[in-house]
């Protein structure tokens, strides 16, 4: 088992390297390392991310395979079946670093922002649903100065909703939350850009981390 700080500076050197066009990442899917994970599995980090295609978490973070427990939702929302999962890998893995990665013009958060100013009559209950956990954080903003710049408004809308995915999983959950303060389990949120590849880790980071 790593410590949630080792786990987190191997996120960031790995994005790091996909950043400056380096990366290794070929070199840890090969047919070998694949043999040698078929009895078992002890990923480093969790991240729950967005489904876009644009943000596949073992490309960005430059990891292999058997590296990262993935779970990906449209706009990384939280719902119990991301909490149990998120659950399982801790507890069966002894995995230490949780990850809420959201990105930069998320289409989820755009839609529940354009869905909570101009309602879409008979909207699918599914979508809904999506809509329903990502506008509890975004739709205070509405109320600021925000409205009136539109790109400021999706920026934070996208770490409001990060935060709330982060805080849910930190407290939403009481093995979760035991594991925080007697296990070192870290939650930490963080947002990628489309536009430069960055990872900016910005929420629950560990002091000196």
């Amino acid at each position: 088992m790593i410590s949630a700080r080792e786990a987190l500076a191997r996120l960031r050197e790995g994005n790091a390297r996909y950043v400056a066009g380096e990366p290794i990442g070929g070199a840890l899917a090969s047919a070998a390392r694949r043999s040698a994970l078929t009895d078992g599995q002890a990923p480093f980090a969790i991240v729950l991310g967005c489904s876009d295609s644009r943000v596949p978490a073992e490309i960005i973070f430059d990891q292999g395979l058997g590296d990262l427990f993935v779970i990906r939702v449209a706009g990384n929302i939280v719902a119990p079946s991301q909490v149990g999962s998120v659950e399982f890998a801790a507890e069966r893995y002894g995995t230490r670093l949780v990850v809420v990665l959201g990105h930069s013009q998320c289409g989820a958060v755009l839609a529940t922002l354009d869905e909570v100013q101009r309602p879409t009559p008979n909207q699918s209950p599914n979508l809904r649903s999506i809509v329903g956990r990502i506008s509890p954080a975004v739709v205070p903003l509405l109320a600021t100065g925000l409205k009136g710049d539109p790109e400021a408004l999706v920026h934070q809308a996208v770490r409001a909703n990060v935060l709330a995915a982060a805080n849910h999983l930190r407290h939403g959950s009481a093995l979760l939350e035991q594991m925080t303060q007697d296990d070192g389990l870290v939650v930490v949120g963080a947002e990628y850009s489309l536009e430069t590849g960055v990872v900016d880790f910005f929420d629950g980071v560990p002091d000196a981390a």
